[in-house]
């Protein structure tokens, strides 16, 4: 659906272009939650978002949108590799919220995509 899609690609580069900001955080305003913590509750809330936005997505459409968002999860977890696990910084939580509205986006596009054609 949108993980095969030069949009998705591009999302991705600009997640790299800004690795910086997750590596050597040492922002001493970090939370008790961890990165993939937040990236978990993020995707989460934009997909229920979309999923509540458009009602008349079928039952494996939605089956379809979890499984790409377990493969996106898999792709961030991937290229954050060893620091998942650390403690989120306000930094980062702005970045994952803007990186998740950004793949809501996506799916929004194509769910419209699907619609018009």
């Amino acid at each position: 659906m949108v993980t095969d899609t030069e949009g998705y690609i591009h999302i991705i580069e600009y997640l790299t272009a800004h690795l910086s900001l997750f590596e050597n955080s040492t922002n001493s305003h970090s939370s008790n939650r961890s990165i993939l913590e937040v990236i978990e509750y993020e995707m989460s809330q934009q997909i229920i978002d979309l999923c509540d936005q458009n009602e008349g997505l079928t039952f494996n459409d939605r089956n379809t949108i979890v499984r790409e968002i377990d493969a996106i999860v898999y792709d961030l977890e991937e290229l954050l590799a060893g620091m998942v696990n650390n403690p989120v910084t306000e930094d980062q939580v702005e970045f994952i919220k803007e990186f998740a509205i950004l793949i809501k986006n996506l799916f929004d596009t194509e769910i419209h995509c699907r619609i018009i054609l």
